[in-house]
């Protein structure tokens, strides 16, 4: 089981923009296996949209999910920046330290920071 952890990437976000996301802890069921996972996307009005399309698909490959917070990520591609910040009002705020370290070795490019501000 814990080569499906392996299978599933660290990092999905949409390609530019401003939009929400979440943090999000998987387990090999029955485990002790486990990594965090970053997933972000426009198309999702609330945070808890994210999870509920991570959740079903992770659990199909045998997986637990818990949702450790959320925020927001401004993605500028063009100029090669990633802005992590804000708060989910359902899961509380991610802890965006960990969120950019995930995000570092997926864009390497990139100067990528985060910070306390809400907008």
């Amino acid at each position: 089981m814990a080569e499906a952890l392996s299978k599933v990437p660290d990092v999905e976000i949409d390609p530019d923009g401003k939009f929400k996301y979440i943090l999000v802890k998987l387990k090999v069921k029955d485990g002790e296996a486990h990594k965090d996972i970053v997933r972000g996307t426009k198309s999702a009005e609330f945070h808890n949209h994210i999870f509920e399309k991570v959740n079903p698909a992770m659990q199909a490959l045998g997986l637990e999910c818990v949702c450790l917070g959320g925020g927001r990520i401004e993605h500028n591609s063009q100029e090669k920046k990633l802005r992590v910040f804000g708060e989910s009002t359902g899961y509380g705020k991610a802890d965006h330290a960990v969120t950019v370290e995930k995000l570092k070795p997926v864009f390497k490019d990139y100067e990528i920071r985060w910070s306390d501000d809400k907008k």
